[in-house]
């Protein structure tokens, strides 16, 4: 048990969170609260990256896990290092703090797409706002011969140093752009602006771009428009990043390149055989079939080889598709007295039992969980002791159980 819930719930995960989950989850909630889309969510931005950074640091969650926010600043773990700076290296993200040529802001993108989409591959198009620089006054902002100003807001550095308390007794130092010249350093008499621009030295426009989402691509993964993003004035173009978001299929689960999914048998089929048929995901259909005699316990799993996912940049390179089987037992209304004496005629008998003299008596009721055990999320149940948790890992290539969708 953890002591406190805080930097979990700015994730919107459980203390049991895998790190692909983690990940998973700060992807989404970054791109959401990024202050370029949502000005308003600075210190939302703020927090959760502070809750990305602690819980993906072995140590740290140790020490947050058993006695909170407080034990982190006693342990000197407590300092939150700058939300932008996490925000770029999860992303390769440009245009903050970098050395040497300067470039523009990268802007991201998230797509969600498909499991089919990832499949068969498939192209988006993808309509962007950006800036461009005014063609009327070559990004000058001004008329000819009219000179720009030194901002006297930021001094001309383009930007201005907040101070912020994040915590007692922790106080952060952040830039912003100065809202006095746009974060340009120079400014421009009002009269003597250009009339396309007015002032600013860029104007809005629109950019159709093409995303081919290869075969094989995979949640999370980007890809790059390279100078397609914002332009500025002496600075090279930052890119376009787009970020994939697999969706959930109501019958696969991707893990690596195979693809999982289970299906119901009934207990006539696991134990006399069955032909059932599989929709595929460029839509054939494959027909499995199980023979009399060949018993399918429930939670086996069987393999079919190249029916997976493809391998990116080959995809002729197949994963496989991997069954598991829930066997559907009969109600108990359907077993009548004269079946039960059919069934026990056909199966094996009945294992002898020695009673001891002294044997007492219990009942068998209904499980009920408890309410601590509903707290901790610990759900005791005949399916899920035969599921798998989903995360981003290529996975080991065996079998293994899953949960997901019914063919």
């Amino acid at each position: 048990m953890v002591k406190e819930m805080g930097l979990y719930d700015e994730l919107g995960v459980k203390p049991d969170v895998t790190e692909a989950e983690l990940k998973k989850a700060y992807r989404k909630l970054a791109l959401k609260y990024h202050p370029d889309k949502n000005p308003e969510a600075g210190d939302k931005f703020k927090r959760i990256a502070f809750a990305y950074e602690v819980l993906t640091d072995p140590k740290k969650r140790q020490i947050y896990d058993q006695g909170g926010e407080k034990a982190l600043k006693e342990g000197g773990g407590g300092e939150a290092h700058n939300p932008f700076d996490i925000f770029d290296m999860f992303f390769g993200g440009g245009g903050r703090g970098q050395r040497g040529p300067r470039k523009g802001k990268d802007v991201i993108h998230q797509i969600k797409v498909s499991l089919e989409d990832l499949y068969n591959g498939h192209t988006r198009r993808l309509a962007l706002q950006k800036n461009v620089i005014c063609k009327k006054c070559d990004g000058k902002g001004g008329k000819d011969g009219k000179e720009l100003q030194k901002c006297s807001g930021c001094k001309g550095t383009g930007v201005k140093v907040r101070m912020q308390q994040i915590a007692p007794g922790f106080v952060q130092q952040s830039q912003m752009p100065c809202n006095e010249c746009d974060g340009q350093g120079e400014k421009i008499d009002p009269k003597d602006r250009c009339s396309e621009c007015q002032g600013k030295k860029v104007t809005r426009d629109r950019k159709i771009l093409e995303v081919h989402i290869d075969k094989g691509m995979k949640d999370g993964q980007k890809i790059l428009f390279n100078g397609e993003g914002d332009q500025e004035p002496g600075l090279e173009a930052g890119d376009v990043i787009i970020v994939l978001d697999e969706q959930p299929h109501e019958t696969f689960v991707r893990k690596g390149h195979d693809l999982m999914m289970r299906m119901n048998i009934l207990l006539v089929e696991s134990l006399c055989g069955f032909q059932k048929t599989i929709k595929t995901l460029d839509g054939r259909t494959l027909l499995i079939t199980s023979l009399p005699g060949q018993v399918i316990k429930y939670g086996d799993t069987k393999m079919i080889q190249n029916e997976g996912m493809p391998a990116y940049k080959n995809p002729l390179h197949k994963g496989s598709l991997i069954v598991q089987f829930v066997v559907e037992f009969p109600d108990a209304k359907q077993l009548t007295p004269q079946r039960i004496v059919a069934l026990e005629k056909c199966l094996p008998p009945r294992e002898e039992v020695i009673i001891p003299d002294d044997a007492e008596e219990a009942n068998l009721e209904e499980y009920k969980e408890s309410a601590q055990q509903r707290h901790a999320g610990r759900q005791f149940s005949q399916h899920q002791m035969y599921a798998m948790e989903e995360d981003d890992d290529e996975g080991d290539g065996r079998p293994q159980a899953v949960q997901c969708g019914t063919q």
